[in-house]
């Protein structure tokens, strides 16, 4: 896959701080903690990942699949 569509920008939604991060290519995230607020992110209900939720980009696994979720 690109190293591109690898970035994603999560933002986190209780404080706002955003960050650029490398998505897994083997695996869903199910959870991130958010570098400022310490806010431990879990998945919006009907996603699959963190990525998926609060990213700028679906997770891997969705954008290969083309699908709404990836395997969950």
């Amino acid at each position: 896959m690109n190293d591109e569509l690898l970035q994603s920008v999560l933002t986190c939604p209780v404080c706002g701080h955003a960050r650029q991060e490398t998505m897994p290519t083997d695996a869903c995230q199910w959870f991130y903690e958010c570098r400022q607020c310490k806010t431990v992110l879990r998945p919006r209900a009907g996603d699959c990942c963190v990525f998926c939720s609060y990213g700028t980009r679906r997770c891997p696994p969705v954008q290969a699949a083309d699908a709404p979720c990836c395997g969950r």
